[in-house]
Formats: structure tokens, C-alpha cells, sequence
């Protein structure tokens, strides 16, 4: 197989083989890169000029009541500092927020279901009243049809819901027995049925992940045709099963970014935190394979210093929400211009 062709094909056609997915992420070199690089940037030329859409992250919760293997909120962490945020205190990220220029908000949090559907309902629409011109995306796990149908109604426009591998034995080495990857796709075929913008995604490098995995979430995802795709390195965590794990590779995460880019070419993708984590020139880099959506941290400082998903995560400096005119001019002199519009699908 030649991987410039298949690049060409996948371009044209939105669609390759399993094989031939699993073939490009085996092979790759830094050529082909290069080469994916021409293409994907264009597609998000083409569908979006110069535009970055920013999301204002609020992490609302890092209680959760799972176990997964890689994540530094997993409740039998005992030595993470736990804490919720009020609806109060997030209606004040909100309204610093929107002072900035953000016009999505996205809750993110643990599964902790101290947020219940009427409390977590109540501040979206709180948000919806106040802010009628901006999107609620929501990422908070899953949640019975029902959950998701109320949320939906009380105003909340986008959901995240990362489905981490699409291959089965794979995903239950990251997570205990009470999940499976039947009710992730479950949850992410409802939240599609019902409305939401919905968004899945996976990490690059976790334990365990080989590239017939890699291929299986390239598929996946071809087929789903989500509006958003999140896609980051697995980075360990200190006090997690998976601390010894070494990092998920910068480059493989930008040739899947890319991929991404032209099988959906009109999809909502994050250059995420996680990659400015890696390398410091990591959310530069996903810019430049096609992604178009960046997430400044907006909650309060105490917050940040807590939700720690994995080791050393960025969230000062450039990850913060207040810094947004450093953002803008680090953008500019790559050509590219943030915006402070809803960025809707």
C-alpha cells in the first residue's frame, strides 16, 4: 500500500478499509505527515477559513463515582481533593466569561450525581436565560436517555462524551466491570437521536492500545459522523493503576487529528489541553493538522489546581481564560483568528 495514495483516497472518498487505517498509523513517516498536513489544513481552510472557535471549560465536579484505570478523579483516588462548584459559582464563570468574549460555556466534571437532572437542569437553563446568544455543552458521562432528553430540554445545546476505544477487550483494560463500551455507544447513539450536537473521541497511546485499536476509532468514527471529535495523548496520572505508562506520541496524535479532519471534513475539532500538556507547541500543532476549536479554562483558580485528570496538566499561562488576548496574538502570527462566536455544526 502506498500512504500518499490513501491519504489522496481518503480525501476524495471521507473513507478507508480497516487495514488501510491501520496501515497509514503503522507506517507513517514524518513526509507523510507533512503531506496529511497540506490536506487537512485545507479541508479546514475550505469549511472555515481562518477561524478558531473558543469554548469557555468550566470544571464543574471532580467527584466521580467510576474507577477507570487512567483518570486521576477515579473515586478510589484518595488523594485527590474534591470539591463541586456551586450553581452560583458557575454562573459567575459564566458572566466573567462572557465579558471575554466566550459564547459557549462547556461543563465538564465527574460522574457525581450530587448533580442530579433537575439541579443540573435548573443551571442550564439559568445559563440559557441569562446568555440566550451562547451554547451549553455538556460533559458530564453517561446517563440514562432520560437524563439526557431533560438537559436537552432545559436548554443544553452540545454533549461530550468520549468513547476512549472502540474496541471491546481494549476498553475493558481501561475501565472497571460497571462499564462496558455497549452503553458508551448506547448513551452516544441517544444524546444523537435527541438533538444534541454530539461529540465522542478517544485517547492516543493508552495502555494496552495497538494501531488495529487506533483503526477501529477511525472507523467508528467514520460511521457515527459525530459533530465533534476530542482527541488527545493519554497522559498518566501519579495516583491512578496506569502511572508507570509512558505518554501517548505527539506525531501520532497529529496524523489522527489530520485523519479526522478528512473523513469529517466539516466536524468541530479541539486542539485539546492535554496536547499543550505534551509539547509546549502541542495546541499550535493541532491547529496546524486541521483541528479549529480551543478550550481556555475558565474555572475559578481553586478548581484548576484540583481537577487533575493526569499529571502536570496545563491550565495557567495560555490555558487560562483571561489570558485570551495572549491566545489571540499566538494566533495571529499563525494566521489564524479567534472568534467569538457560538461555532456551531
Amino acid at each position: 500500500m502506498n500512504i500518499y495514495e490513501l491519504i489522496d483516497r481518503l480525501e476524495k472518498e471521507k473513507h478507508l478499509d480497516l487495514n488501510e487505517y491501520e496501515y497509514i498509523v503503522s507506517n507513517f513517516t514524518e513526509e507523510h505527515l507533512d503531506y496529511l498536513r497540506k490536506k487537512s489544513y485545507k479541508a479546514k481552510l475550505d469549511n472555515f477559513g481562518d477561524k478558531i472557535y473558543i469554548r469557555g471549560l468550566i470544571e464543574i465536579s471532580n467527584y466521580c463515582k467510576n474507577d477507570c484505570l487512567y483518570c486521576g478523579i477515579r473515586k478510589s483516588n484518595l488523594c485527590a481533593e474534591r470539591y463541586r462548584l456551586t450553581k452560583e459559582e458557575i454562573l459567575d464563570c459564566c458572566k466573567e466569561g462572557y465579558k471575554l468574549g466566550f459564547r459557549t460555556f462547556v461543563l465538564q466534571g465527574g460522574e457525581d450525581m450530587y448533580f442530579t437532572d433537575e439541579y443540573l437542569g435548573e443551571i442550564v437553563s439559568s445559563i440559557k436565560e441569562t446568555y440566550p446568544d451562547c451554547a451549553v455543552t455538556l460533559s458530564v458521562g453517561e446517563r440514562t436517555k432520560e437524563s439526557y432528553m431533560h438537559l436537552f430540554a432545559c436548554g443544553g445545546d452540545r454533549f461530550l462524551l468520549r468513547h476512549e476505544t472502540a474496541d471491546k477487550e481494549h476498553y475493558n483494560k481501561l475501565h472497571p466491570e460497571t462499564l462496558t463500551l455497549e452503553n458508551r455507544i448506547e448513551c452516544l447513539k441517544n444524546l444523537k437521536e435527541i438533538g444534541f450536537q454530539t461529540g465522542c473521541g478517544f485517547m492516543v497511546g493508552s495502555p494496552y492500545q495497538t494501531n488495529s485499536c487506533i483503526a477501529k476509532d477511525l472507523k467508528f468514527i467514520e460511521e457515527f459522523k459525530p459533530q465533534m471529535v476530542g482527541i488527545g495523548p493519554f497522559i498518566p496520572h501519579k495516583d491512578t493503576p496506569f502511572k508507570d505508562f509512558k505518554s501517548g506520541e505527539l506525531k501520532k496524535v497529529l496524523l489522527l487529528l489530520g485523519i479526522v479532519r478528512l473523513i469529517h471534513p466539516k466536524v468541530l475539532l479541539p486542539s485539546t489541553t492535554a496536547l499543550a500538556t505534551l509539547d509546549k507547541n502541542g495546541r499550535i500543532e493541532g491547529l496546524k493538522m486541521g483541528a479549529n476549536v480551543v478550550m481556555p479554562n475558565l474555572s475559578p483558580d481553586s478548581a484548576k489546581a484540583k481537577y487533575t485528570l493526569y499529571n502536570n496538566k496545563a491550565r495557567f499561562g495560555k490555558e487560562a481564560a483571561l489570558n485570551i488576548e495572549k491566545l489571540k496574538t499566538d494566533l495571529a502570527e499563525h494566521k489564524m483568528r479567534v472568534v467569538c462566536e457560538r461555532g456551531d455544526y
